[in-house]
């Protein structure tokens, strides 16, 4: 018997109890606790491009503008959908669509391929970004006193992770 001060036993945070009621219940803690980081960090990001000058974008189109800006090359749409991992081309095309209209990419041709590139005023609220970001993201995180290199094997573990679930889908687009 517990008495009233004692702190009762609880389980791990999830959103599902009964997907936590399985052979691997930390999958269920690990989800939910990439759902509240995935719209943590979709929040900061359209904040911070706001705070950057350019408010009103979508995580995606955010995403998308840094990934053009990535390197100062064009990119294609299926280059893009590669790298972000992103299934649905047309929301990638809305996007690319959008960021045009902002005049922060260019369209151009490789071949056959319509590519993108950075416009000038693209690459500048790129960077006003990651002003924005150092100032009140990384100072912060730095404060925290992780180490760099827990961050880095944290990124691989779930990059390998996304793996599994990609696999997953796989198979239950198949039954």
């Amino acid at each position: 018997m517990t008495r009233k001060d004692e702190p009762t036993a609880i389980g791990p945070v999830v959103s599902s109890a009964h997907l936590a009621n399985s052979a691997l219940p930390e999958a269920s803690e690990m989800e939910f606790a990439i759902t509240m980081t995935n719209h943590a960090f979709q929040r900061w990001m359209s904040r911070c491009m706001a705070a950057a000058g350019e408010a009103g974008m979508a995580p995606l189109e955010i995403l998308i503008l840094h990934l053009v800006n990535h390197r100062e090359r064009p990119k294609t749409l299926a280059d893009i959908c590669l790298v972000l991992n992103v299934e649905d081309t047309h929301l990638v095309n809305y996007a690319l669509r959008k960021l045009t209209e902002r005049g922060l990419i260019d369209t151009g041709r490789k071949g056959k391929e319509k590519t993108v590139v950075i416009t000038e005023t693209g690459a500048a609220l790129c960077k006003r970004y990651g002003e924005v970001r150092e100032a009140l993201l990384i100072r912060g995180l730095k404060a925290t006193g992780l180490d760099p290199s827990e961050m880095s094997n944290l990124a691989a573990l779930l990059r390998a992770l996304s793996g599994s679930y990609d696999q997953a889908a796989r198979a239950a687009a198949s039954l």
